[in-house]
Order: structure tokens, then C-alpha cells, then sequence
């Protein structure tokens, strides 16, 4: 019986630690995110410029070469520019689609769409060049935050499993 109850004391401990990791976790998650919705971003800059391709196009090359929720975004956003436009189909992904991302990174992505397919190839360019430098400023905030919190949040799921465990004790 002794060691039903210590069994199950660590894995009280366990599971109080492992959630502190999952929230620590969503932090790095949003740096990634973001680093890689500029990466992305860079290369449909590029795309733009030098080859004359569709946005739908682009975006579907993009999302197929980026793994993860940021490549999903690109995909799912160039297949329903297929049935609306593709300032309003960004905007639709941006919202609806599952991320580590923060309401204000998703509004920063979310102004992409504006210029989207509606003016030239410069306003475009400037458009993407804006939303890339805001990312900076919100990656450089994300590092500051992942610095802060991850720690704090897996050290605070061991204590807090620790005190269950000495609760129960």
C-alpha cells in the first residue's frame, strides 16, 4: 500500500512538472513562430521580386517548404485565395489558425493583407518590408518574455508539485 502511495505522489510530481514545461514550452514556440513568419515573409519578398508568380502560387511554394503552424498558415491561405481575395483570405487564416503567436503579433502579420494583391509590386515590397521590421521589434519582446518566463514557469511546476506532494503527505 506504501508504495501505491508513493507511486502515485511521484507521479503527481511528474505531471506538475511537465505541465510547467508545456507552458514554459509555448514561449520558445512563439519565438520560433515568429522567426519563421519572417523567414517566410523574406523569402515571399524575394519570390515577389525576381519571379513573377501568383501570390496563391507563392504562398502554396512557401507553406510546403516551411514545416509547422507558419507553413500551415501559407498553405491554408493560398488555397482560399482561391475562392475569395487574398487580403481577406491572409486575414481569415491569421485568425483562425492555431499558434503560440500573440493577439498584437497576429494583428502585425494580419496588416500584410491590406496591400495584398491590391497594388503594385513596390507597395508590396514596402508593405512586407514594414510588417519584417515590426516582427523584429516583436521577436526581440519574445526573447526578453522567453528569458523571463520559462524558467519561472518550469521551476514554479516543481514546487507547486513538490507542495502537493507534501500536502498529501
Amino acid at each position: 500500500m506504501f508504495f501505491i502511495k508513493l507511486f502515485i505522489l511521484f507521479l503527481i510530481f511528474l505531471s506538475s512538472l511537465k505541465a510547467g514545461k508545456i507552458i514554459a514550452k509555448k514561449y520558445s514556440n512563439r519565438v520560433d513562430e515568429l522567426k519563421e513568419m519572417k523567414n517566410a515573409l523574406n523569402v515571399f519578398l524575394t519570390k515577389i521580386k525576381f519571379t513573377y508568380e501568383s501570390v496563391p502560387e507563392t504562398f502554396s511554394e512557401i507553406g510546403n517548404n516551411i514545416n509547422g503552424n507558419i507553413g500551415k498558415i501559407f498553405r491554408t491561405a493560398s488555397e482560399n485565395m482561391k475562392e475569395k481575395a487574398a487580403g481577406e483570405a491572409w486575414e481569415e487564416v491569421i485568425e483562425k489558425t492555431e499558434t503560440s503567436l500573440t493577439d498584437e503579433d497576429k494583428s502585425i502579420i494580419k496588416n500584410l493583407g491590406r496591400m495584398l494583391g491590391k497594388t503594385d509590386l513596390e507597395g508590396q515590397i514596402s508593405e512586407i518590408k514594414l510588417v519584417q521590421n515590426f516582427l523584429n521589434t516583436q521577436i526581440e519582446v519574445a526573447e526578453r518574455e522567453k528569458q523571463k518566463n520559462e524558467k519561472l514557469y518550469k521551476t514554479l511546476g516543481g514546487v507547486v508539485g513538490l507542495a502537493v506532494v507534501i500536502i498529501l503527505v
